[in-house]
This record gives structure tokens, C-alpha cells and sequence, in this order.
């Protein structure tokens, strides 16, 4: 039978290292093969096809994004249920959330399909890359069930404190990622399609991977009476489920204004940051990773009411986090040119692009210190106010963008970005804070009142 990893007991940086490195080399491969896909669109089929890619990316986060806040709060009431050694509840939540997860893919696959044609319009893409970001639409959003079962899968083996199944699945994703983009490419000569097809086809093989493993856990052997109980712990489940979601597609829906204007200034821009964007997601990957065992770590041991462990994890994320900044964020200002010619080939846009990179490596320590802090709040189960950071990050990026990009240009993009974090970072700092001093003191009158009853 395949292992689960209690996070409850033992030193909390061994178990945090060893949980999040996997995870850490599983989110790191995910980037790697969004980046070959990149340059492999750019190089391969030019400057127009990345455009079009590129401007899909966040509509794409706004649907896929759903989904993976949703599967990720699902993922804390099952880790909260195993931390606390309640399997019965655990197996109904697990049988609960595929139920839920699969109804809302049938929902969210016919709603974009329906509606990529009008939003592609609505953010002002460009005539000459509209039909091949349509193109890529339509695959993707087609093949979305794919991506939600990886999802949903790897968020449950990580609440069981299993890393490394996810890591292993997404190596083998990569590799055929990577080989196939080239076939559909530079040999069969296809055009954006080849790559969106080869994306789904690559997210239906880590999923396998990853359900293949489930069934051989044994507290996870699902029988039909853990389905009968799905309609009240559905409605649980949608508590941390729905807040987590609408967070992602809140923050979403601020990247497509931001994207709004820049689509409005023509190709070239819209070039520079679909390139600026992909480099973003991957050097906040570590801090990510952090933010994802912090959320894991957090709910194991709140379920197991251990509260005094989240703050030592905190300490553990955080500096995982500012090793990434002083690294990555040196990389992102002293190598930006470099990072900007490996995806874009004409110099106007290496140099929007480099400019773009250089501002926001100096202050992407506020993202990632925002990930360790936002996944603590929702480990506890606690996503209210971190959803509501998510909408202030929206309100940030739209009043940034609208403001300045008359006056300072492509440059207002990436303050946009900086504003939308350093707010969310503030709010849930004092949310964070907030929570566990309210656990912390409710865990010592519990306490006490225990001892009086004792004497």
C-alpha cells in the first residue's frame, strides 16, 4: 500500500524540507514546460503565435485558476480530517470533492467555450492573433477536465503529506511535453494547436499517475456509503472550496485589464508581457512551493489542534521565501536582457520586456512572503479574508494600470503588479496574525478550564 506522511509530529523544518522539495521540483517542471512551450511558439512559429498564446494566459488562470482553488480548499478539510486520524470523514470528503470537482468542469468546459469568442473581443485582442488565440482556447478549455483531475488528484495526495507522487507524475508530463511540442512543432509543422493539444495530452498523464496512486492507499478504498453523505459535505467542502477559487479568478480578472491595456497598445506589448508574465510564474515558484506546505503543514496540525507547529512552519516558509527573493529576484534584475532574448526575437520587445523584468525582480519579496502568509490563513480555514486580499489586489492592478499607462507607458504594468502584492501581502499578514492568536488563546483557556475540572 502506498504511504501517507503524518505532519504532525517530528521537526517541523525536516518535514517541511522534505515535503517541499518534490513539490518545489514538480511546480518548477510545470513552469519549465509552460517556458519551452513558450519559446518553443516563439522560436518555432514566431512573434505573432506567442502573442496569441500569451494573451490566453490570463484567461486561462481566471478558468483553471477556479478549479485549482477549488480542489486546493477541498484539500484542507481532508487534510484537517487526517490530521485529526478520522478516516471515516476522511474517505466522505475525498468521495465528496470528486463529486463536486468533476460537476463544476462540465460547467466551467461549456462556459468558456461559449464565451472565448466575446471576452477575446472584450480585451481588445489584436485582429492578426485573434484566431489562433481562439484556436488555443478551445483546446485547452476542451480539455480542462484533464488538468482538474491532476489537480484535484495531487491536492489530495498532498494532504495525506504525499509530495513526491505529484513530482514523479509531473516529470513523466514534462518529458512527453517537451518531446511531443517539437514533433507537433518543427516536424508535423502545426500551428498553435499542436502545442494546446499536446498541453492537455501531457495534464491526462500526470493525472493517471497521480489516481493510480490514490488507489493503492488504503484509508482512501472508497466504498458506496462514503458517496451517500455528499450533499452536507459538499456544503462544508464549498466553504474553503468557493472563497479559495473566487480568490484565483478575482486576481484573475485584474490580470486581464492589466492585459486589457497592454493588448491595447499593439502586438508588440502584448509579446513582451505574455514573455514578462511566463517569467513571473516561474521565479515565484519556491515561494509558491512554500505557501503550498504551509497550507498542508498548517492543516494537518490544525485539525490535530497543534498550533504552536504553524507558527514554527511559518518561521520554516518564510525563510524558504527569502532565500528565493535574494536568489531568483538578483537573477530577474542583473540577467534580464538574457531572459528576455530567450523567448522574443525582435529588440523592441527585449527591451520592454527587460524593463518590466528589472522592476519586478527588485520587489517580487512581497509575492512571495504574500504566498506563505495566504496559505497559512487558508490551512487554518480561514479563507474569507483571504479572498478579500484577492480583491484588493484586483482593485490595485485596475487603478495602477488605468492611471499610469498614459503617462509612463508599459512600464505602468509591472506597478500594477507590485501595488496588487504589496496589499495583498498587508492584508494577509494581519489576517495570519490575527487567526492564530485566536487559536493560541482559545487553546490555553481550553487548557485551563481542563486543569480546574482536574483539581
Amino acid at each position: 500500500m502506498a504511504k501517507t506522511y503524518d505532519l504532525t509530529n517530528g521537526s517541523p523544518a525536516k518535514l517541511i524540507m522534505k515535503f517541499f522539495f518534490p513539490m518545489f521540483f514538480t511546480n518548477m517542471l510545470q513552469q519549465i514546460y509552460t517556458i519551452a512551450d513558450t519559446a518553443i511558439v516563439g522560436k518555432g512559429l514566431g512573434d505573432n503565435q506567442l502573442a496569441a498564446v500569451g494573451n490566453m494566459s490570463s484567461l486561462t488562470f481566471l478558468i483553471v485558476g477556479f478549479s485549482i482553488g477549488l480542489t486546493n480548499g477541498f484539500s484542507i478539510m481532508t487534510a484537517q480530517y487526517f490530521g485529526a486520524g478520522n478516516r471515516k470523514n476522511l474517505r466522505q470528503c475525498v468521495a465528496a470533492s470528486a463529486v463536486l470537482a468533476f460537476s463544476i468542469t462540465a460547467v466551467l468546459t461549456l462556459l468558456s467555450i461559449i464565451f472565448l469568442r466575446p471576452v477575446l473581443v472584450l480585451l481588445q485582442t489584436p485582429e492578426s492573433i485573434i484566431s489562433d488565440s481562439l484556436i488555443y482556447g478551445y483546446i485547452i478549455f476542451g480539455g480542462l477536465a484533464a488538468n482538474i483531475a491532476y489537480n484535484l488528484c495531487a491536492s489530495i495526495l498532498r494532504a495525506l503529506g504525499d509530495s513526491k507522487t505529484p513530482f514523479y507524475a509531473i516529470i513523466v508530463s514534462t518529458i512527453t511535453n517537451i518531446i511531443f511540442d517539437f514533433v507537433f512543432v518543427f516536424g508535423l509543422k502545426t500551428g498553435v494547436e499542436g502545442p494546446a493539444a499536446v498541453t492537455v495530452m501531457s495534464q491526462l498523464v500526470s493525472a493517471v499517475i497521480c489516481f493510480a496512486r490514490i488507489r493503492k492507499i488504503e484509508i482512501l478504498q472508497l466504498s458506496k456509503d462514503d458517496f451517500r453523505n455528499t450533499l452536507s459535505m459538499a456544503g462544508n467542502l464549498l466553504k474553503n472550496g468557493i472563497p479559495m477559487a473566487a480568490m484565483n479568478s478575482i486576481t484573475a480578472v485584474g490580470c486581464m485589464t492589466v492585459q486589457y491595456f497592454v493588448n491595447g497598445m499593439g502586438v508588440v506589448y502584448t509579446s513582451a508581457y505574455s514573455a514578462c508574465s511566463k517569467y513571473i510564474n516561474l521565479f515565484m515558484q519556491p515561494a509558491c512551493t512554500a505557501g503550498y506546505t504551509m497550507s498542508s503543514f498548517t492543516s494537518q496540525n490544525c485539525g490535530a489542534e497543534k498550533y504552536d507547529r504553524i507558527v514554527s512552519g511559518l518561521k520554516v516558509c518564510l525563510s524558504v521565501a527569502a532565500v528565493s527573493y535574494i536568489i531568483l529576484g538578483s537573477v530577474m534584475v542583473f540577467f534580464s536582457g538574457e531572459l528576455a532574448s530567450f523567448m522574443l526575437n525582435g529588440p523592441e520587445q527585449i527591451g520592454l520586456a527587460s524593463i518590466y523584468l528589472v522592476r519586478c525582480g527588485i520587489m517580487i519579496f512581497a509575492v512571495d512572503f504574500l504566498f506563505v502568509f495566504r496559505s497559512g490563513c487558508q490551512g487554518m480555514g480561514k479563507p474569507f479574508l483571504p479572498m478579500i486580499s484577492g480583491v484588493l489586489e484586483m482593485i490595485m492592478r485596475v487603478l495602477v494600470i488605468a492611471l499610469f499607462i498614459g503617462k509612463i507607458g508599459f512600464a505602468a504594468a509591472a506597478y500594477a503588479e507590485i501595488a496588487a502584492w504589496c496589499a495583498a501581502l498587508a492584508i494577509n499578514v494581519y489576517a495570519f496574525v490575527y487567526f492564530i492568536r485566536k487559536k493560541t488563546k482559545h487553546d490555553k483557556k481550553e487548557f485551563h478550564h481542563f486543569a480546574l475540572r482536574k483539581c
